[in-house]
């Protein structure tokens, strides 16, 4: 192995959505926000869309979306078509992402879900989206079991309680954790809040994201565009107490969940991120049987069976454990994250998501979260990761403690690589000991 120059990560492109599709390896690629609980029937006919459409590889992002893979330039508006029939997905636009399960949960304090509702119907009736880079997205957080802390977005929404008092707290360019906090709204301001801040980014052109916008000015542009609903100091948050708030709120949706109405939701995981329309056809199967009312998706390429009476609840996790899905939170699969890597991808210089799972059995239990990107824009994690691998033309790019944007400690040949990564896993546990 020998140490190389930094990897050289491109600027990802446009979001492919259903009036937009994507080149990749396999053909062209569409996703999908669901805006909230997916009928069985509907998730089933979507599973037989993206057979008939596509090449039945279905993914959830880590942010919650669902891609369909294979698509052709007739197929793709046949499946938009069917996707529209289903009434299941927002239009295309600013993504507004709310908790997985709003409106539900029994530990949130603000319905999130008829707020992003209320976004969603302002942006359609206007063009603020053709004026913001297709990334450009919202996120709020009403509290619960499964909270948003972890998922970056331009602009950040997040209830809290406050001497009695709902409010939102309001931060810009990140995850809760690193977004530039801005203050406290009511939610009743929660809407024109989120305009004028995505105001506030269009005006600095078509490619400008939040976080470049407070890594270049400070927050000074955004505070002063909602000074006027910004309530007093006094009910300010200190910020270590935030941030140490998030972080132990649930971003994982893997186990089960109890709802408002006595039922529960169970949450398993794709492994790597993707699965066959079969197999998820079966869940939504095992799903019905259980007696489940829907399907919604959450952050962390998970999704949620919905309406679970307690009765059923275990049948069901083993049924989805049965069909290969993850259904505990410790599963060695979940430290490791693909992308779809060659010859899905025609960027990818490895085929990512054929080394993961040797990957999660090997290493994961032994370094803790492995990001395999097959090429050098890292889609799948932007993150750090105690590992990660950056497919290159001349080979694969290893960074420890780091994300593709960092300087490699080593590269080694594609057919090296397994060797290499047992090595290093090797290594690390030789260092911990004799610490």
């Amino acid at each position: 192995m020998t140490a190389i120059a930094k990897t050289v990560p491109r600027r990802r492109g446009a979001c492919p959505g259903l009036s937009a599709p994507m080149p990749t390896g396999d053909g062209l690629l569409v996703r999908l926000l669901p805006t909230g609980t997916i009928p069985l029937a509907a998730f089933a006919a979507l599973c037989q869309a993206a057979r008939a459409h596509g090449n039945g590889v279905i993914e959830v992002t880590s942010r919650g979306s669902i891609q369909v893979r294979g698509l052709n330039e007739a197929s793709a508006a046949e499946f938009a078509d069917t996707v529209a029939a289903l009434d299941i997905a927002a239009d295309d636009g600013v993504p507004v992402l709310c908790n997985p399960l709003a409106g539900l949960d029994t530990g949130e304090i603000l319905d999130s879900a008829s707020l992003a509702t209320e976004l969603r119907r302002t942006f359609a009736q206007s063009m603020l989206a053709t004026k913001l880079a297709p990334k450009v997205s919202v996120a709020i957080d009403g509290g619960g079991a499964i909270g948003l802390g972890a998922v970056a977005a331009d602009i950040r929404l997040r209830a809290q309680a406050v001497r009695g008092e709902v409010v939102l707290h309001v931060s810009v360019g990140g995850d809760e954790g690193r977004a530039a906090g801005l203050g406290h709204v009511r939610p009743m301001h929660g809407v024109e809040t989120v305009l004028r801040l995505l105001d506030v980014i269009a005006r600095r052109g078509r490619d400008a994201r939040a976080r470049d916008i407070v890594a270049a000015e400070g927050a000074q542009a955004f505070c002063s565009a909602i000074g006027d609903f910004l309530l007093s100091a006094e009910t300010a948050l200190d910020s270590r107490l935030r941030r140490n708030e998030w972080s132990g709120t649930a971003a994982m949706a893997i186990g089960k969940f109890s709802l408002r109405n006595g039922d529960c939701a169970i949450g398993i995981g794709l492994a790597f991120g993707h699965a066959d329309a079969g197999s998820l056809e079966r869940l939504a199967e095992a799903a019905r049987s259980a007696g489940a009312t829907g399907l919604r998706t959450a952050p962390g390429r998970t999704l949620l069976a919905l309406g679970l009476p307690q009765k059923t609840a275990l049948a069901f996790a083993e049924a989805a454990e049965r069909l290969g899905f993850i259904t505990r939170a410790d599963d060695p699969r979940r430290k490791v994250i693909a992308c779809a890597g060659a010859p899905i991808c025609a960027s990818a210089h490895i085929a990512s998501r054929a080394l993961a799972p040797a990957v999660a059995a090997n290493a994961a239990p032994r370094l803790g979260t492995i990001h395999i990107s097959g090429c050098a824009k890292g889609c799948a994690h932007a993150e750090a990761a105690a590992l990660t691998v950056v497919g290159m033309p001349e080979g694969c790019a290893l960074i420890a403690n780091g994300t593709v944007r960092d300087t490699p400690f080593a590269i080694v040949a594609k057919n090296e690589l397994s060797a290499a990564i047992a090595n290093h896993a090797r290594e690390h546990i030789e260092e911990a000991a004799h610490v």
